[in-house]
């Protein structure tokens, strides 16, 4: 479920009424071309070559447990779970 918030924005006249037309022509309203002209600029805007950098969440070990290279994923499941009791 998305989460919208509320604001109040002023907008010259005349371009409030041509994005009304826009908006009637096209079948959707205004508070969607807001939101789609924003996230164009919001793209635009974003400094090129940023992307998203998953941290390093390795740890240090020795690789695979014994007997878990080239097991099923039911057998490296059940050698996670060997000796919890379940």
């Amino acid at each position: 479920m998305s989460r919208h918030m509320k604001t109040t924005i002023d907008i010259a006249d005349a371009l409030l009424k041509d994005a009304k037309k826009l908006a009637a022509r096209e079948r959707t309203t205004v508070r969607a071309l807001v939101e789609a002209g924003l996230r164009q600029v919001l793209a635009q805007k974003r400094p090129r070559g940023e992307r998203y950098r998953l941290r390093d969440a390795t740890f240090r070990g020795d690789g695979l447990a014994p007997g878990a290279a080239g097991a099923s994923w039911e057998r490296i499941r059940e050698l996670a779970y060997e000796g919890r009791g379940g």
